[in-house]
C-alpha cells in the first residue's frame, strides 16, 4: 500500500531513475537533480529535510515546505510538498500544495491519494483550507483537486485555483 514518507535514502535507486527519466521535466526546488551520485543524493535529501525548518536559508520568495515522497516499499511513485504559508506569488499561482507522480505510475489514482494524505499535514501546520492550483489545460490535476473536496475559487491567467479543506 503506498504511503507518504519523509524523504529517505532507501528509496534512492528509484528516485535516481525517476530523476533521469527524460519525459519528466525538472520543476521546482524539490525536484530531484539529474545524474546525482550517492553523496549528492544524500546532500539533496538533507536539503529537503532542512527546508522544513523555519531558519533554513532559502532563495528570496521561498517559504518553509514539508517535502514528502509517495512510496510503496522502496519504490518511489511521486512527491508532494506542503508550503507552510503563502507569499503573494504563491497566493496567485503556486498554492500551499504541489504534487507530481512519476510518469510510469500515472493514471492509477496516486495523485488523488497523495493529496488526500497531504491534507492532514497541512492541517497540522495550521492551514485550514489549502490553496491548490493547476494549469488550465491540466484536466487530470483538476479532477484530483475536486475529488479531494476542492472548492473552485477562480482563474488567474493560465492557473485555476481551488481551496481544499484540510480537516
Amino acid at each position: 500500500m503506498p504511503e507518504l514518507v519523509v524523504p529517505r535514502l532507501s528509496v534512492a535507486p528509484a528516485v535516481r531513475a525517476a530523476a533521469d527519466d527524460p519525459s519528466l521535466l525538472p520543476d521546482g526546488i524539490d525536484a530531484a537533480p539529474r545524474g546525482m551520485d550517492d553523496a549528492q543524493l544524500a546532500a539533496w535529501v538533507e536539503s529537503l529535510h532542512a527546508d522544513t525548518r523555519e531558519g533554513t536559508p532559502r532563495p528570496e520568495g521561498f517559504v518553509p515546505s514539508t517535502h514528502l515522497w509517495w512510496v510503496e516499499g522502496d519504490d518511489y511513485l511521486g512527491r508532494v510538498h506542503v508550503r507552510h504559508r503563502l507569499t503573494p506569488w504563491l497566493r496567485e499561482l503556486g498554492g500551499h500544495v504541489g504534487y507530481s507522480v512519476v510518469p510510469a505510475h500515472r493514471r492509477r489514482g496516486h495523485a488523488t491519494a497523495m493529496l488526500a494524505a497531504a491534507l492532514p499535514v497541512a492541517a497540522a501546520l495550521g492551514i485550514e483550507c489549502a490553496l491548490v492550483t493547476c494549469d488550465v489545460d491540466n484536466t487530470a490535476s483538476r479532477r484530483v483537486i475536486e475529488r479531494n473536496g476542492g472548492l473552485f475559487a477562480d482563474q488567474r491567467g493560465e492557473k485555476l485555483r481551488w481551496w481544499v479543506p484540510t480537516g
